[in-house]
């Protein structure tokens, strides 16, 4: 038990680096300033930084960028990616639907990728100006990578340009990254579930001087599939994944938090899609997305006027 006289301070669940105590930004140090960077550059106010949702009215909605590969180097032994190009026209559809302004990419080597992303997060100016950034990446994958047309690339590694020590100019806005690509090679069977209905019968404003936010906060990254597992695609309509977020998008983006659609878009591939193939041992199989979240307020995306 702590000594009366100790003081309280934060400390880290590991064994320390240094001396070097971890304290609050809070107490003493409020003032009635702006919240700024490490380095006391202002970028929102006070109000906005803890209000519990994202600021949606900056002049831009943002860039959203669709990372579209379908065909790859035969050396990779890769099949051609049937109906991603139906995935990517319904995401740009919706994300212009939604005010973002779209650039679409088609069959990108890994460097590529990488070099696309690099810009995009180094366009200080528009950033500045936008509510949040969007990208969704369609290709096969293994866990924890994509691929490029030509060799594999870890997911980490396109989000890191978008660390808040990376990019200023989306400090403190989401960064949202949806990824339909498999994430491994296990067949998910699923459970069988007997729904009972009611009767019985069976149916299926403080103002405060903040000098730091984590780097890695406001992510947000929705995988098509948890780890592990094969991803799904239809070779007509696309994937199981992108039909249900364009779907769900489409209902629900004007006045529904983020998080909540996207627990929509997982209960509506859980519970309405399942595998129909010519090989019986990869038939009646299911699929579960899985939602990453790092985001610290509600993003609502508000139709721009």
């Amino acid at each position: 038990m702590s000594g009366q006289g100790e003081q309280s301070q934060d400390v880290v669940d590991a064994k320390p680096s240094d001396n070097t105590d971890a304290k609050p930004s809070r107490g003493a140090s409020a003032g009635k300033f702006p919240v700024t960077t490490g380095d006391g550059e202002p970028i929102m106010s006070a109000e906005e930084f803890f209000a519990d949702e994202y600021k949606m009215d900056y002049p831009q909605r943002g860039r959203a960028i669709i990372i579209n590969n379908r065909e790859f180097d035969r050396g990779l032994g890769l099949g051609e990616r049937t109906g991603t190009d139906q995935d990517a026209s319904s995401l740009q559809m919706r994300f212009m639907d939604m005010g973002f302004e779209v650039d679409l990419y088609n069959n990108l080597v890994a460097g590529e990728m990488q070099k696309v992303l690099v810009k995009a997060a180094a366009d200080d100016n528009y950033n500045r100006i936008s509510d949040c950034f969007a990208c969704a990446i369609l290709s096969h994958g293994e866990e924890g990578v994509v691929f490029g047309t030509d060799a594999k690339i870890e997911v980490k590694q396109l989000l890191e340009p978008f660390k808040g020590n990376n990019c200023k100019g989306l400090l403190g806005k989401p960064k949202l990254f949806f990824i339909q690509a498999c994430q491994g090679m296990q067949f998910d069977s699923g459970v069988n579930v007997n729904a009972v209905d009611a009767k019985g019968q069976m149916e299926l404003e403080r103002q405060i001087t903040v000098h730091k936010i984590p780097s890695e906060a406001d992510f947000l990254i929705a995988y098509s599939v948890v780890p592990g597992f094969y991803s799904w695609r239809n070779s007509a309509n696309g994937s199981w994944f992108v039909q249900a977020l364009s779907d769900v998008l489409a209902k629900n983006w004007r006045d529904m938090d983020l998080l909540t659609i996207m627990t929509r878009v997982n209960k509506k591939v859980a519970y309405e899609f399942e595998s129909k193939t010519g090989k019986d041992f990869m038939n009646q199989k299911k699929q579960i997305p899985c939602i990453t979240s790092m985001l610290t307020k509600e993003v609502i995306f508000k139709p721009k006027k």
